[in-house]
């Protein structure tokens, strides 16, 4: 039969299980606006009954507090996860899509605005018999266009370059997280194999967890570590694994890695247009610290559409070519003689068009599966590329028949395409207009035309490129030097009004100006850039940015609005519900009573039978 003080037991149980919930409802009351808390219950089950040898066989023996343990749905921790990656991928866009239509935006200073003042001040010139004064204006209305180019093209590359400087601070912000995350590792083990359950370290790393969601894509996993000598005891210690971009390891266990920027040297370029010292990311040990070999670092896939989050984004918008990169099949490699050429073919219709052409002048080229810097290159003027390879990083022959591309794939219309769109109007644009000027007079002159729009051969300098030099046909390259950066009016002419070719024919009078009539109908009729007239260009490209943010800004509220039901969702299992600690707090209080008066009515038994009965 069971002891005497056996009641005794059970209800001071009760009132140790009672004690632990009352604690852990005060727990929960205190952290009920604590971000990141998951709600804490203690887990309890009847004790082992005892076998008592009568006819009823087994006494009840109270009950035994198991643990306490949050209150948590991992499939909405995931759901949440999801949301959270997507959201940090549209919001990054979304921001920086403003921005550009803001760059771009055609306000009184705006393209068109200024491409009627130009228009207008042509047929000044046509109507006042091209008196100087005129020509003068024409010309200074043209130089504001160039203007407007040379603007539009530096902020947009200012965007780029803070875009570059946020990829770099998103990196180090996902390396810092790993290295929290391996911390908390390491503490929730030393505390867990004791026996105990630490909660709120699991729930400070699920919240790490959530902010790491924001800026790449996240899968978790935990395993218990098994005791290969004892396979049945539980050691209480983990395996915890974070992997990142749709596979590489960030945290396994106490191990993590880093997520580190290199910049591109100054001739390692991928984009003509690129600003230099574009971060690469690159995947390190967590020894690895600033200055060390980057050889050692291994590469992260910047075309990978797995990378999710803020990263994913920014990727995007300093990345973003609209999908249109160099990339043909190696036929030749001329390996007889230093320097080595490659001869590469092509078969993207945007490849074979010199206005559409973004390849650096000096750059990085992949080929195969190795990396080259060129020195040169060359065009035939239908699908066929030759590169001369730069000695100094010729560690092997490349081999032909092999791929070969410059920069990489992206698919969203990011700076690189609005910079691309632009260069490619400029190109188009100045060669109608130069073949149009080239082919008349002056007016008060036999001389042949010059050529009126141009670019800086270096932004440093006052040189300017010739129209020879864009139409020399032994190149095939066109208009290619020309950017939004460096387009200019020709100076020859801005610096003497009256050498602006406005004749078409030498046998008139000083007065006639066919050639501005033949100027004046390019602008309204010859389309030359997708579709569209001269002044037409803006409306194609802000048609472009206007359906990117509006895509992005749709996104954003409905990742949004999913957050915040997902969120809702997640806090109604494990967020704090004041209205129900409260009745907890009644029910175990009450719990606490009752296993108290039960040793209150058990001492007084006790009494009577020791002391009163004299037993």
């Amino acid at each position: 039969m069971p002891s005497t003080f056996f009641g005794l037991n059970i209800a001071a149980s009760g009132l140790r299980a009672a004690n632990a919930s009352l604690n852990t409802t005060a727990n929960n009351i205190s952290n009920a606006n604590t971000d990141g808390y998951s709600r804490q219950a203690v887990k309890q089950e009847a004790a082992n009954a005892i076998r008592v040898f009568a006819r009823y066989g087994c006494a009840g023996a109270g009950v035994d507090t198991i643990a306490i343990e949050r209150v948590r749905d991992s499939f909405y921790d995931v759901k949440f996860r999801n949301n959270e990656q997507l959201l940090g991928n549209v919001s990054q866009k979304n921001y920086y899509n403003k921005l550009i239509e803001q760059y771009l935006d055609d306000g009184t200073t705006g393209f068109s605005s200024l491409f009627n003042k130009m228009t207008s001040s042509l047929q000044s010139v046509m109507t006042a018999a091209g008196t100087s004064e005129t020509k003068s204006t024409f010309l200074s209305s043209m130089r504001s266009i160039t203007e407007y180019f040379n603007n539009a093209y530096n902020n947009l590359q200012s965007e780029q370059a803070d875009v570059n400087a946020e990829v770099k601070l998103c990196a180090d912000r996902i390396s810092s997280i790993a290295q929290e995350i391996a911390s908390v590792n390491k503490q929730i083990n030393i505390i867990e194999m004791s026996g105990s359950i630490a909660n709120e370290l699991r729930d400070k790393r699920d919240v790490l967890i959530d902010d790491l969601s924001k800026l790449v894509s996240v899968e978790t996993k935990e395993t218990a570590i098994v005791d290969e000598t004892q396979p049945d005891r539980n050691t209480g210690a983990t395996r915890f694994q974070v992997w990142v971009a749709g596979g590489y390891e960030l945290v396994d266990t106490y191990e993590y890695r880093k997520m580190v920027c290199v910049s591109r040297d100054a001739d390692g370029s991928m984009n003509q247009n690129d600003i230099e010292g574009l971060y690469d990311i690159k995947w390190g040990s967590a020894s690895y610290k600033d200055g060390d070999n980057i050889a050692e670092l291994a590469d992260f896939a910047l075309d990978s559409r797995l990378i999710g989050g803020e990263l994913q984004g920014l990727l995007a918008v300093r990345d973003g070519n609209n999908g249109q990169y160099f990339s043909g099949k190696s036929v030749k490699v001329d390996s007889n003689e230093k320097p080595v050429k490659v001869t590469v073919q092509v078969s993207d219709t945007h490849l074979m068009d010199m206005n559409k052409c973004t390849i650096p002048v000096t750059g990085l080229i992949h080929i195969g599966d190795k990396d080259y810097k060129y020195d040169d290159w060359e065009y035939n003027g239908s699908d066929t590329y030759v590169f001369t390879i730069d000695d100094d990083t010729l560690k092997s022959i490349p081999d032909a028949n092999t791929k070969v591309n410059i920069g990489y794939f992206n698919e969203y219309q990011g700076i690189p395409y609005y910079l691309a769109q632009m260069n490619e109007w400029i190109r188009q644009f100045s060669s109608a207009v130069n073949d149009i000027m080239v082919s008349g007079y002056p007016s008060g002159s036999d001389e042949a035309g010059q050529s009126l729009l141009t670019g800086v051969v270096d932004l440093n300098s006052t040189a300017q490129y010739t129209y020879g030099q864009f139409t020399q046909e032994s190149e095939n390259k066109g208009y290619y030097r020309l950017r939004g950066g460096n387009f200019a009016v020709n100076d020859v002419l801005y610096n003497d009004s009256d050498r602006l070719a406005t004749r078409a024919d030498l046998t008139e009078g000083e007065s006639e100006f066919g050639n501005l009539t033949k100027l004046r109908d390019m602008f309204n009729t010859k389309k030359i850039f997708r579709g569209a007239t001269s002044g037409e260009f803006l409306t194609k490209i802000l048609a472009d940015v206007a359906l990117n943010s509006s895509n992005s800004g749709t996104l954003e509220k409905t990742y949004s609005a999913l957050e915040t039901t997902i969120q809702n969702q997640r806090l109604s299992e494990s967020g704090v519900d004041e209205d129900e600690e409260a009745s907890n707090l009644v029910k175990f209080q009450n719990a606490y009573t009752l296993s108290s008066k039960m040793i209150q009515t058990l001492t007084e038994i006790y009494d009577r039978l020791i002391l009163q009965t004299g037993v």
